[in-house]
């Protein structure tokens, strides 16, 4: 299963974190500024595949969201379930959980989860329903998702649970 990634900072934390699960990559065709050339050198120097698409496709596979002429279709990472918790618990000694209810807003979502990185959080609970999906806009507002987190609450019979790995 993939999914899709955008933005510079999701698109470079995954490439930092885990290489292994670009597929390929999309540069919007005439963007060449500085905060944006690297990224695709390093993904090209990853051996990612890296093509040039027209504003309109991507805009459309961002469906609105905010793209910095960079999307990528990237392979799922585990999902993790609610009976994958006791495992996570058992790897820390003093297991640091943040559970969220009714956080609806993809961007709060992405902010929770960037915030709960910061503070070593070991793993966040969301529950399948009153929660904002785990899309690419959760993705790129919390930069760190993108490279952690793959599966969709609304998917789920149970929370999800998003490991902050470290």
């Amino acid at each position: 299963m993939s999914e899709i990634i955008y933005g510079i900072h999701a698109v470079d934390a995954l490439l930092a974190s885990d290489p292994s699960r670009f597929i390929e990559v999309y540069i919007l065709k005439g963007r060449e500024d500085r905060r944006l050339i690297p990224v695709a050198q390093a993904l090209e120097a990853a051996g990612i595949r890296v093509q040039v698409a027209n504003r309109q496709w991507m805009d459309s596979q961002a469906e609105g969201g905010v793209h910095q002429g960079v999307i990528a279709k990237v392979k799922g990472g585990r999902q993790y379930q609610e009976q994958d918790l006791p495992d996570l618990l058992a790897e820390h000694e003093t297991p640091f959980l943040l559970v969220l209810d009714g956080v609806t807003d993809p961007h709060n979502l992405g902010a929770c989860l960037r915030t709960a990185d910061a503070a070593g959080v070991h793993a966040v609970i969301i529950p399948k329903d009153r929660s904002a999906q785990l899309n690419a806009t959760v993705k790129k507002s919390g930069m760190w998702c993108g490279r952690k987190c793959s599966a969709d609450p609304r998917d789920q019979s149970g929370p999800y649970i998003a490991p902050a790995e470290r």
